[in-house]
């Protein structure tokens, strides 16, 4: 398997974890609904229902939302090659590794440190379609693009 490879199935297992987190926070919130709705402590029980529902719909929102990132994540061709950066290229500068794909944040593979980049974020427009051996410089920090896998 190659570098690439092992960030990109890293990335889906991270995305993966989330989902689970997720679902079984949305289980236990409508465990804890469920035993609500036999409490019969007026007010207080009312409070308890509505903030059990916030909490529902906030989970419900970020778990479509990791779910759409999934989806995203599962277009991606890891042994896709390219001579520009595009979306699923791991980009080699000379301040780090980043790879084009999601806002997934940071992880550490083989003593690298991979940032992982939405190609709609700043850093990452600045990044798209350049190619290797350009420079370009963001927020005061000069890039040089040393490799394009």
């Amino acid at each position: 398997m190659t570098f690439k490879e092992k960030i990109y199935h890293q990335y889906v297992l991270l995305v993966h974890d989330k989902i689970r987190l997720l679902q079984k926070t949305l289980h236990d919130l409508t465990d804890s609904a469920a035993n609500e709705t036999k409490s019969t402590a007026g007010d207080k029980h009312e409070t308890a229902l509505a903030m059990l529902q916030i909490e529902q719909e906030n989970s419900s929102r970020q778990l479509s939302e990791v779910l759409k990132q999934k989806a995203v994540l599962e277009k991606m061709d890891p042994s896709l090659y390219t001579e520009q950066v595009v979306r699923g290229s791991l980009v080699k500068t000379n301040k780090g590794y980043f790879y084009i794909s999601l806002g997934l944040g940071k992880i550490t593979m083989d003593d690298h440190l991979i940032i992982a980049l939405s190609p709609e974020s700043p850093l990452g427009m600045q990044m798209m379609h350049l190619k290797k051996g350009d420079s370009f410089c963001f927020n005061g920090t000069d890039y040089n693009i040393e490799t394009i896998q």
